[in-house]
């Protein structure tokens, strides 16, 4: 039956034998409320709720009064709906309909939510400027006159934001928060709108049988949402806003103190950061592709890229939390760090609730398709997920699913977005990315964040240290009062720590040392990027190493700790960096680093006397004060991941230093070849090094005293040709891949004995590698270190060495190889190696010898050859697909058949090269040399070749459509049958070419030069 809203209006006064009087002098909030007051402490009664009935036409006439009254009574509405319900049946001897119990509820739920949300912000004046009510009125007639029917009321039990209900209840609350000029309206009353339904919830539950043969769904039923509402809650309570008011390491203030919104720049489909535009607000991007109206938009998935301190995690706490204040429950914010993630699985819902521990993930398989919750997913650490995986396969899949998700949840209309951050190298070598990946990169904080930044750090440090530093760092204070204190230090600050102070982690860093008067600013003088950050995390640890921090539970301890031996201490930070790394996650546990310390006596004795006097727990509650912390499963994690990433480089310089040490009495080294091979499986023989991780290690260790790089490279060059040749992983038992595997599964860390053997041989061969390239950019080293990654070349053979290591490494997992040593290969020495086939996408080959290699059908698409050397090479049926080739050498390269489809070959040398057949669609060969080369029937179709050399080039049969050949020279090239439809030949220089049964319909040859040419048909 379909009834007016006036009409179950009167029906309700008919029960109550009132009639209508709207007697305008009556203050209907005050009605209203008395009655809600009376009626929780006295109970419902006849009486009570006629004047209700009979000054109002609806329940949200009460709209109509101050707000503020309506907000600071804190009474409940609730029992006042249910109450008139129970009277009319109890009057009429008649049960309500379902349209009039939604009717009536609809309304003291949105009432109940509307005194909710508006409450939470106490600053703003709800009934500012008003002085009319009519707009009110007029909405409110509107709500009279609405019809509903059974499927609208079912409707709107199941969904109330979507209902016809709730679009006419935001109208009328839209027009009485007009004279207030809200920013955001129309965000808050939808924030209003879906947070109803959790007082429906409510309703329905306290009405008892008054609705019980009314609505369908059951008692339980509303119940088990009751209390996924509250598990909501709790979750948004614990795992969400306390993240802001965490302490920053182990100061006494937290990130919230600090936080300054980031900006950001675009990054383009290929991962071109957009440096021509002014950087935005991150925050402000977030919000805007949230509530986007485009359904393109709504599709997209938010990629936040930026380097190691550059805000990301912090961003997603902060950001998740203000989601929380600001927009729930139109949007419900989920906090993941991706390196939580155990396992993937079959689909993208599993795996975001295998992390979300809280009850509601848990008990509702239709959570993600409950139109009554949107969801935003925060997904922190990309990178981390990538590392901790080390299977390309596995982490490209999960990127498919994270974008099958996105467009699946807006084809549904459930609407739930997603987040992704992670470093910038977190997407390299992964073919196919979602096509609905929207990126940015946060910026570099500008001078205006710094300043920002320095006026929340004054709060906390009222200072003229900090304005000093302000100063040296030639960052203005705009306050008055605090400008005329500034020092008239005007001390040159060095460029190296203007740019670090650009990154809010070393930021931080630099002014809390400042701070503490322990930042040797000197030695930045002529300090390069990497080595400037590596002075900042030396002068870090030396600075919380010997500053004594209290713990309030141990006082003594770690005052203890520093006092004894802080050398000794730096070394249990230093094992606990790389028990993490090799845990594959981001902690490990203390009985872990206990292990590795065995041999370390001062270290035992440090921790021994400190479990003996303050017990097991103090040692690892005290390490706080070092960048470690306690998790939820009684290990240790580093604070930041960069700083674990230093300490872990810095191990490893220990070891390397310690390899090449003299031996006495005859002996060529302190530590013998059998010592020496097992620390190598035992400090390298777990996934693999990283970039940040081992330019940490070069600069530590070139600027080294320590620091032999021939003796190094030799005894490091003797075990990689040792362990290609399977001397170690065909030992007989206990060998130390086995060894190795077994420690390893002791600390519950899952590794096979072919994998601590491979990741031992490909990681020594990134050391390699680097002190290959390092050696090659020094004269009085360049003959004494080369490395040959696939052995010597010899003449008329090509070596194979290499494309066995490939094959023995992809055995473990498809492409671990590129995944662990790709990022290394720039610069290596790969002349005459066999690659034939090999899975090298993505790999970095900048600048390397490549000449006479056979790459073969090898696949290396989205691999980066810029100015490699690649003359001769065979690359027949390669994939090149969106490979960077710009400014390599490939003049007599062999590329017949090749996909090189959007590759860039910008200014490459391929002259005489063989191009039969290849796939250049697209690509760029702007200013390439391609004289004599042939190319006869290649696809060149919307290729860009604006000032390429094509002299004497053979393109007969080539397909040019659409190509850009603006100033290209192609004097005397063959073009016969060759497709130009639509291409560009304006000022291309054509002479003696041969342009018969050449299609030339639609092209641009003005300005062309075309004497002697044939075109002839």
């Amino acid at each position: 039956m379909t009834r007016r809203g006036s009409q179950t209006w009167e029906r309700l006064r008919q029960s109550f034998s009132v009639e209508e009087s709207l007697n305008t002098t009556i203050d209907t909030s005050k009605t209203f409320l008395d009655a809600a007051k009376t009626l929780q402490e006295n109970g419902a009664s006849l009486e009570l709720l006629k004047p209700v009935l009979q000054h109002s036409s609806s329940l949200l006439d009460v709209l109509c009064s101050p707000l503020a009254q309506v907000i600071g009574a804190g009474l409940p509405f609730v029992p006042m709906g249910i109450a008139l319900l129970k009277l009319y049946r109890q009057n009429s001897q008649e049960q309500p309909t379902l349209e009039d119990c939604v009717f009536i509820v609809s309304q003291i739920a949105y009432l109940e939510s509307v005194k909710e949300i508006l409450s939470s912000d106490i600053n703003v004046n709800w009934d500012a400027h008003i002085q009319s009510d009519a707009a009110v009125r007029q909405q409110l007639q509107k709500l009279n006159d609405i019809e509903l029917d059974y499927e609208a009321a079912s409707k709107t039990i199941n969904c109330f934001h979507q209902s016809q209900l709730a679009q006419v209840f935001n109208q009328v609350l839209l027009a009485r928060l007009a004279s207030a000029n809200i920013s955001n309206v129309d965000i808050l009353i939808g924030r209003i709108a879906w947070n109803t339904h959790r007082y429906l919830v409510k309703a329905w539950i306290e009405s008892g049988d008054v609705t019980k043969n009314v609505i369908q769904i059951s008692l339980s039923e509303w119940q088990k949402t009751q209390q996924e509402f509250q598990s909501i809650d709790e979750y948004l309570k614990s795992q969400i806003a306390t993240k802001p008011e965490e302490n920053v390491f182990n100061e006494d203030f937290a990130f919230k103190d600090i936080y300054v919104s980031l900006k950001a720049r675009n990054v383009d489909k290929n991962g071109k950061l957009d440096t021509n535009t002014r950087p935005f607000d991150l925050e402000n991007w977030a919000r805007q592709l949230l509530f986007a109206d485009s359904p393109n938009k709504q599709r997209q998935v938010m990629f936040i890229q930026g380097g190691p301190g550059r805000g990301k995690s912090v961003f997603c706490r902060m950001f998740a939390d203000w989601v929380r204040q600001n927009l729930y429950p139109l949007w419900t914010p989920i906090l993941i760090r991706l390196r939580d993630i155990d396992e993937f699985q079959p689909s993208l819902e599993e795996t975001l609730r295998s992390r979300i521990k809280a009850d509601f993930a848990q008990s509702d398989d239709g959570l993600l398709t409950d139109r009554n919750n949107r969801f935003l997913f925060i997904l922190d650490g990309f990178d981390e997920l990538r590392i901790e995986r080390g299977n390309n396969q596995s982490v490209e899949r999960f990127l498919r699913q994270v974008g099958t998700f996105q467009n699946d949840y807006q084809d549904n209309k459930a609407g739930h977005r997603v987040i992704i951050t992670g470093r910038q190298m977190a997407l390299h070598g992964i073919d196919r990315l979602p096509p609905n990946l929207e990126r940015v990169e946060i910026a570099e904080m500008d001078l205006e964040l710094q300043q920002q930044w320095f006026e929340k750090w004054y709060r906390k440090f009222p200072t003229n240290e900090t304005l000093n530093f302000m100063d040296f760092l030639q960052i203005p204070f705009d306050k008055t009062t605090a400008s005329q204190q500034i020092s008239q230090n005007k001390k040159s600050c060095p460029q190296q720590i203007q740019e670090l102070a650009k990154e809010p982690l070393l930021l931080y860093m630099l002014t809390a040392m400042h701070r503490d008067d322990t930042l040797d600013i000197n030695k930045f003088e002529q300090a390069k990027e990497t080595e400037a950050k590596i002075l900042v995390y030396e002068q870090a640890l030396k600075w919380v190493l010997t500053k004594q921090r209290a713990d309030t539970r141990h006082p003594d301890l770690n005052y203890e700790l520093t006092r004894q031996n802080p050398e000794a201490l730096r070394r249990i930070l230093a094992e606990a960096a790389v028990c993490v790394v090799q845990s594959g996650g981001e902690s490990a546990s203390m009985q872990m680093v206990k292990a590795r310390l065995q041999q370390d006596d001062e270290a035992k004795q440090l921790i021994a006397k400190a479990e003996k006097e303050l017990g097991e727990g103090a040692l690892k509650t005290a390490l706080g004060a070092f960048y470690l912390k306690s998790n939820d499963h009684g290990g240790v994690e580093f604070f930041h991941k960069s700083i674990r990433e230093f300490l872990c480089a810095e191990r490893i310089k220990q070891s390397l230093e310690e390899w090449t040490e003299p031996g006495r009495r005859g002996r060529t080294f302190n530590i013998d070849e059998q010592t020496m091979d097992w620390e190598i499986y035992d400090l390298l023989g777990y996934g693999g090094l990283t970039r940040e991780i081992v330019e940490y290690l070069m600069g530590l260790l070139i600027p080294s005293d320590e620091f032999c790089p021939v003796e190094l490279f030799k005894r490091l060059e003797n075990f990689y040709w040792r362990w290609c040749g399977g001397e170690f992983i065909d030992a007989p038992p206990e060998n130390f891949p086995q060894k190795k595997m077994r420690l390893l599964q002791e600390q519950g860390i899952k590794q096979g004995q072919r994998q601590a053997d491979v990741y031992a041989g490909l990681n020594v061969m990134i050391l390699l590698l680097e002190l290959h390239r390092y050696a090659q950019g020094r004269d009085e080293l360049k003959e004494e270190m080369i490395f040959y990654p696939s052995g010597e070349p010899q003449e008329n053979t090509r070596t194979t060495q290499l494309l066995r290591i490939i094959n023995y490494s992809e055995a473990i997992q498809l492409g671990n190889f590129t995944n662990l040593v790709g990022k290394f290969l720039s610069g290596a020495n790969l002349s005459g190696a066999n690659l034939n086939r090999a899975n090298l996408s993505g790999a970095y080959f900048s600048g390397a010898d490549l000449i006479g290699a056979d790459l073969n059908r090898a696949n290396l698409s989205g691999a980066y050859f810029s100015g490699a050397d690649l003359i001769g090479a065979d690359l027949n049926r390669a994939d090149l697909s969106r490979a960077d080739l710009s400014r390599a050498a490939l003049s007599r390269a062999y590329l017949s058949g090749a996909d090189l489809s959007r590759a860039n070959l910008s200014r490459a040398d391929l002259t005489g090269a063989n191009l039969s057949r290849a796939n250049l669609s697209r690509a760029n060969l702007s200013g390439a040399d391609l004289s004599r080369a042939n190319l006869s029937r290649a696809d060149l179709s919307g290729a860009a070749l604006s000032r390429a050399d094509l002299s004497g080039a053979a393109l007969s049969g080539a397909d040019l459509s659409g190509a850009d050949l603006i100033g290209a020279d192609l004097i005397g090239a063959n073009l016969s049958g060759a497709d130009l439809s639509g291409a560009d030949l304006s000022r291309a220089d054509l002479s003696r070419a041969d342009l018969s049964r050449a299609d030339l319909s639609g092209a641009d040859l003005s300005g062309a030069n075309l004497s002697r040419a044939d075109l002839s048909r």
